[in-house]
Order: C-alpha cells, then structure tokens, then sequence
C-alpha cells in the first residue's frame, strides 16, 4: 500500500504486533475454558435432545452451487492512478467482489486487479453521508480546509464502501435505478460476508461469541457490539483495532502532513495497512489456537461420556447455592427496571420484522402467480424448466428481495440506546434479514421438490393445476415457520438487549464496586476485589466457596462465571415467554401459538430433502438462452473459459460486448467531459450514425429497427420523437407528420388482414382500452390468490407466434425488470371481462359469485397460423 511513512513507523507497527499479542492472548485464555463448556453442552444435547417446533418447509444444503450473484461495469476510483476507470466487476457465490479489466480478462482466467470482502462495510450512496463519516475518523485534528472537493465523483450517484479500520471504495453509475441495484447488490455482499460464523459448528462457534463476549465485559464494554461480524480472524482484528485505533491516531494525527483531506486520506490508507497486519496475525494464532483446542476434544469428550452424571448433578448443587445469592438482587432489577419495557420493545421488534416477513410470502407468491399466468398459453415443461430455474434463485436475488429487506430497516429503538446500552439496531436488523433470506430459500427449494415430485407421477394433467397445488402446501407451511421464526428471533432479540444491562448493573454488587469487572478476573485475581476500605461484600466472600464446590475434574466444564450468566437469564427469561406467548395468543402479526404448529405433519415431505437440488434447465429445458454455439466452439480448447462462460447467475447478466443484451449501467457512459480525470473516457462512449428513437423503457434504438417493433398491439402506438425544427421549417415537420401516419395506418392495415385471414370470432369484437381499475378483494376459497395481473392488452398472431424470441407489448411499457418474467397479455372485452381461454377465472367465479372485474390479465390459448 502506497502511503505516506512518517519516520517512527516501525514504532508503530511494533505496538501493533504487541497489542495484538497481548489481545489474542487474553482473548486465548477465555476461549480455551469456553470450549470445554461449549463442548460439554452439545454432548448433553446429542444425549437428551432438544424441544421446539420442527421445521415444515425443507433446508438447501448447497444453495449457490455453481452460481455467481452479479456482474457489470461500473466506473471505480484507482486510489494509486487518483483516476476513474472503467472495470468489470464480477460477484461469485462467495459473494468476494473482483475486479477486472475488461470481461475478456475475466473470461480468459486471470487475475482480478483486486477483491474486496465486504464484512464490516457499510454502502453509501451519496458523498455527504461519506464525508460526514470521514470526518469522524480523525477527531480533533486541525488543519486548512480545502477548497477542492475530497473526491471529484465521475458522476451524480456514486457507491462507497466505507469501513472504519480498512480501506475505502468508490465506483460510481450513470442512473439512478442502476445505483439502487448495485447498492442492493453490495449490501447483500456484505449481509453475507457479516454472517461469517458458521452455524453448523456446534463448539466453536459458541466458544468463539461467548469468548469475545467475555473479554469485552472484561474491559467494561456490555452491549451490542456492531463489528460482531465477519469470520474469526476479522472479528478478532476488530477487537484488536477497538483497541489499538486510539492509541495509533493519538500518534500519528499530529505527523500527517497536508490539508485535512490529505490527513484524512492518509490516515485511512495508514490504518488499512495496520488491519492488514492485525488480520494476519490473529488469523494465524486464532488457527494455532483451535488446533490446540480440538486435539484435547477426544480425550475431554470421553471424560464427558464418562462422568455425565456426576457432572449434571454438580452443576445444579452450585446453580442452587448461586441462585439464592443473586436471584433476590436480579428480581428487584427486574421489576424496576425491565418489566416496564418488554411490551414496548417486544412491538418495535414485531412491528418492522412482521412486515418483512409479509414481503418476502408476497414476492414469493407473485413469482408462482406470474409463472402461472406465463404457463396459460405456453403450458409446456420446456417452459415450465425455464421459468422454475429464475424462481430456485429467488432467495438469492438482491433486487428483488431489497422491498423485503427495506421493510425491516425500519427497526428503530430510539431511547434505548443509552438505557440498555445499544449502540444501533444494525444488529437486529442484519439478523432479520438473514433470517427472511432463509425462509424464502426454504419455500423455493420445498416448492421446487413438491411441484418435480408431481410433475413426475401425473403426466397428463394440467401444469397449472399441480403448481396451485404444490403453491397452497408450500404457503401454509411458510406461515408455520415464519412464526416460529420470528418468535425465536424476537426472544433472542430481547435476550440480546436486557442481560448485557443485567450484568452490568449487578456486577458492581457482586462484583467490586470501583468497576464493573468480569467474574472470570475476579476469580483468576482475588486481590482486585478489595474496596477502598479494604473490606468485602457478602456476595463477593461466598464466590470462592463455590468454586470449592466442583470437583477438580469436573472444573473444566462448570465455570462459577457461567453460571451466574445462566441464573440472569433464566430470571428475565420467564417473562420474556410470557410476553412473546400472549403475543401470539391474540394473534398479532399473525403469530402461531407453538401448540397448532404440527410436528411431523408431512414425514413425506422429509424424505425428499435428502434429494439434491434440480437442475432444472437441464432436465426440462435445454440450451440455455445465454450460451452461444460459435463461442462455445472458440472455447472448446479451454475448458476455464467454457466454465466460466456457462456460470448461471442469479441477476442478470450486464454484458459488454456488442450484439449481446445489455442492462441500464452499459448502455451510456460518462463522456470526456463528465470524467476529467480520464483520458480513455471517450472509448467508452456509444455512438452511431443513426438517428436515435426513444422507446417506452428509457432505451434508444435506431430507426432501422422500428420495423421490428410493428407487430406490437394495436392499441399500442410507436411514439417517434422528431427533432425540433425552427418555425420556418414547417414543410419538413409536415412531411415527418405524414410518414409517421402512414406507418401506424400500415401497422393498422397488417393487423387487419392477420385477423381477417384468421376468421376469429374475436376479431369481430371492437378494441377494448386496458382497465386500470384495481382487483377486486382475493377470496377465501381462493386462498389469497393475490393475482395482481398487469394491465392487457390484445396481440396479434404474428406476436403469438413470435413470443419466444420477443417480448411482450407490456414488456416495453415499463421499467426494466430483472426478474425476466414477463405477465402475459390477452384479449378484454368492454367492462375487463376474458373473453376466452379463462377456465380458471371462471370456476372461481362460479364459485364466489364475484365478478372478475380485476382479471383482465388472464390470456387466451395462442392461434395457429394456418
């Protein structure tokens, strides 16, 4: 890293590596008798089980096998050019953000120009709220303000990623709608990057949180903590860099040399050095640490075995002698100080949380409603494959989850934050969020197995009707789990927020009273527990008689400190089920009481969770749309470009190269004048000897291709914009009026013909305008159906026929949509009444008595060109 060394740096790198040293050493000590607990609490659950609902919807265990997230080009800031270039930034299933130089360079296989892990980031879209935070990092600095700005953006809406100890990124886009997808993008890499503790590992990761949790009480830090995330080495560097940052800039401030933009940015490059080296080491000795730890596991593991008994029964002696120490202190905090506040912090949880939950059945409901809808006309498996391998995807695609995640960003416990010691919702929040993320990918993958399974035993009967089947099972066991869920979430939640405040206030009475130190240092060093006055509280004298009371070989698994944290929380506990149980007795936010949600309801079902997860492309579909023969030929001698070109990927795919479909972000670029700093701008930019003409969903095509565009509906006129022309060049504008008429009056004429050669009873109806009126109520019998269709319009038979290689007239009349499912359109008569093709809207007619004012969207079978 290119930065300005002041002359006493290797000073300062010592006191890295020695703060460190001494932090991961201490952090060791804890994590060592942690393990021992952590290990002996999953052989006690192995042995006796655990209670609970079992889930009804089924697990993923691979979900992104051989799948990339998204892919682009985005304009980045080069910090060692102080240049903006235009890179390929390509995001795999890691969810690692590369870089490239071109997406030549990624196909042929080398190296990205760099890779960010985006644990600990936050996405910023805009300078101020950038700089408002930089300005932050070197407190009390004084130094000549710049008139020049501290980043000269390429253009209005940029995307930074700001980390307090790393280095920044910028990258920039030319739309607005392009900034809102990249920025979801980036925050779900980093959502994902955040939740790096495996949960799969039954005893290193509870000795690890419950470690890290223990030596911050240690140093009299209680509460959320929100650089809780990333893998170990990074949560460790975190800890460290809490630590160490002080110390670092109460040195090196005053040596930075320049304006305060200059100190500002130096100070960042100087700290993303000093975390680099923080990581490395901790990485290494936290490896050294666990390998110690899980070669001890054997032998502590059959002592476990072995005395199970004995030890159980220890453990309850002294939890009844620690009990009745600290139970009659935790109740009076308790009434005083919680009780008044779990209604009110239990409905600011809900509140948000319900509302995420909700969006992610609703999107998850639309999707299946569209593919429905899109099966009416085309109700073949090939289609079918096509539509189910967008849906399998669905969880994973941050687009179309943002309206999901943005409901529970709405989390606010403002007046809690000094009371309870909360630094920010963050936490809840990003937890949440995983959690929504889970449940919709437990929907899909369930849906997925249920609709296969009965694909393949009744061949002949309708698509439709097998995906409103398998629809109906997967949403009532959605809403079975989304409650237990959010009831777990909300316990641990309120968990989270009350006993670090707990410990904090009891500790001085237990604890001695100059500061709230950990028990663990009370224990390892009596002699700190002196007061003033040299004499001792009746609760601090009984503490070492209870470490007296566990047999030395069975120290290692029952820690005195453990099991006064235990004590807390089993007294706030009881109330904390008592209200999130009244909350789902009345029902609210459509919680279930855990006594309707049925256990082992469906055993069927689990057998085909030990099934893999369909490719379903490849076992109903065929070559995908994507692939090209000639580059697959190209590639053949290269079986790592083949690869990579094959990739699925969850967004769709920005592609660069000319000919190919290319989104938003591509199709304009910032010119010499909007980018100073670069002298290769102008190749970036498109242009063409063609007049342009404006089309419906903001993209521009050249007048060659308006034929292409006349079997759109009737009533669906192309709007050519003219150039201006001065008041004297009336003539011209004149003939331009003329030559568009006669266009629409040969598309008129075209579609007259097609459908009187067809002899359709519908072409005699008169031409209906779309209703815009909303549908009506979903019905019960219906099961919420929620078919909210877009609004219709009639094609002709060349557009039926054509619908595979173009796209809808709905298609360009509207914003671009990623999820590549279009809603069919059909026919309408006057007052939005189907006019054929509508079974399924009819039975439910027949079987409501509603009328179907609101089903306009329904299509009829395509007509055969004789």
């Amino acid at each position: 890293v290119c930065v300005p060394i002041p002359t006493h740096m290797h000073l300062y790198f010592s006191l890295t590596v020695r703060r460190t040293d001494e932090v991961i050493a201490n952090f060791g000590t804890h994590y060592e008798q942690q393990y021992a607990v952590a290990l002996f609490n999953n052989v006690r659950f192995d042995i006796e089980g655990g209670g609970g609902p079992q889930p009804q919807l089924l697990h993923r265990k691979v979900p992104l096998k051989n799948k990339a997230i998204f892919s682009g080009a985005l304009f980045q800031y080069v910090e060692e050019s102080k240049k903006w270039r235009k890179h390929f930034i390509f995001i795999p299933n890691s969810y690692g953000i590369s870089s490239y130089e071109s997406k030549a360079a990624y196909e042929k296989g080398q190296q990205p120009k760099g890779t960010i892990d985006c644990a600990g980031y936050r996405v910023l879209t805009s300078m101020d709220q950038y700089l408002e935070l930089l300005g932050s990092s070197l407190p009390g600095v004084k130094a000549k303000v710049s008139s020049s700005p501290f980043l000269k953006c390429a253009t209005q809406f940029p995307l930074i990623l700001w980390h307090p100890f790393a280095r920044h990124y910028y990258f920039c886009v030319m739309t607005e709608n392009e900034q809102l997808k990249w920025s979801a993008v980036f925050q779900d890499c980093v959502r994902h990057s955040n939740n790096g503790l495996s949960e799969e590992s039954k005893v290193q990761t509870p000795a690890f949180t419950d470690a890290v949790r223990l030596y911050r009480q240690a140093q009299g830090h209680y509460g959320t903590w929100d650089m809780m995330c990333g893998d170990p080495a990074q949560i460790l560097a975190n800890l460290v860099m809490e630590k160490l940052t002080p110390e670092l800039r109460e040195l090196i401030a005053p040596r930075l040399k320049g304006k305060m933009h200059e100190k500002q940015r130096s100070w960042m490059l100087i700290s993303d050095a000093v975390y680099s080296l923080v990581q490395s080491q901790a990485q290494a000795q936290y490896k050294a640490l666990v390998q110690r730890c899980e070669a001890g596991r054997p032998q502590l593991e059959a002592s476990i075995r072995t005395d199970m008994d004995q030890i159980i029964t220890a453990k309850e002696h002294v939890t009844g002698k620690i009990r009745a120490l600290v139970f009659p202190k935790a109740e009076k905090l308790l009434k005083v100080s919680i009780q008044p506040y779990i209604s009110s912090i239990l409905e600011a949880l809900m509140e948000p949380t319900s509302r995420g939950f909700f969006e992610v059945r609703d999107v998850f409901f639309k999707e299946l409603v569209d593919m429905s809808k899109n099966l009416l006309n085309e109700g073949n498996k090939e289609k079918l494959g096509e539509h189910m391998e967008k849906i399998s995807m669905l969880a994973f695609h941050p687009v179309k989850m943002q309206s999901c995640y943005e409901k529970v960003e709405q989390l606010s416990l403002e007046g809690l934050q000094q009371r309870f010691d909360v630094s920010s919702p963050s936490v809840f929040v990003q937890r949440a969020q995983i959690l929504m993320r889970e449940q919709t990918d437990d929907a899909v993958y369930t849906f997925e197995q249920l609709l296969h399974q009965s694909l393949e035993g009744q061949e002949g009967e309708e698509l439709n009707k097998i995906i409103q089947r398998c629809q109906d099972r997967v949403i009532k066991k959605f809403d079975y789990d989304s409650s237990t869920v959010r009831k777990r979430f909300f316990r641990e939640a309120l968990l989270q927020i009350f006993i670090p405040y707990m410990l904090k206030q009891l500790s001085p009475s237990c604890l001695p009273v100059s500061e709230p130190l950990s028990l663990f240092l009370y224990l390892s060093k009596p002699h700190v527990a002196l007061s003033a006055d040299g004499s001792l509280s009746v609760c601090l004298q009984e503490l070492p008689k209870f470490q007296e009371l566990i047999f030395e070989d069975f120290s290692r698994f029952i820690l005195v400190e453990t099991i006064f944290e235990e004590v807390v929380l089993q007294t706030v506990m009881k109330d904390i089920m008592m209200a999130v149980k009244e909350a789902a007795v009345q029902r609210k936010h459509n919680l279930y009481r855990d006594s309707i949600v049925l256990t082992n309801s469906d055993p069927n079902l689990l057998l085909l969770g030990e099934n893999p997860s369909i490719d379903w492309a490849e076992e109903y579909g065929g070559k995908g749309e994507d692939e090209d023969p000639e580059e697959e030929d190209q590639a053949d001698g290269d079986p790592e470009v083949q690869k990579r070109r094959r990739m699925k990927q969850v967004v769709s795919m920005i592609q660069l190269d000319g000919g190919s479909p290319v989104p938003e972000s591509c199709l304009e670029v910032p010119g010499v004048e909007d980018i100073p700093e670069v002298n290769e701008a102008d190749d970036y930019t498109q242009s063409s000897p063609d007049v342009v003409t404006k089309i419906p969903n903001g993209t521009s095509c050249s007048e060659a291709n308006i034929e292409a565009n006349k079997f759109t509906a009737p009533t669906e006129k192309i709007s050519v914009e003219p150039e201006e022309h001065s008041p004297t060049d009336s003539e011209s504008s004149k003939a331009i009026e003329r030559a568009i008429q006669e266009i629409e009056n040969a598309v008129q004429e075209e579609d007259l013909e097609n459908e009187s050669s067809e002899a359709s009873p519908t072409s005699q109806e008169p031409e209906a305008v779309p209703s815009e009126e909303e549908p009506s109520p979903p019905t019960k019998e219906e099961d919420s159906l929620e078919m909210n269709q877009e609004e219709a319009t009639p094609q002709s038979a060349s557009d039926s026929l054509s619908k595979q290689e173009q796209p809808t007239a709905n298609s360009n009349s509207g914003n671009h949509d990623d999820s590549g499912f279009q809603s069919p359109t059909g026919d309408v008569t006057e007052g939005g009444r189907p006019k054929a093709g509508a079974e399924h809207a009819k039975e439910s007619d027949s079987e409501t008595g509603e009328k179907d004012s609101g089903m306009g969207g329904v299509i009829e079978p395509p007509i055969v060109a004789s």
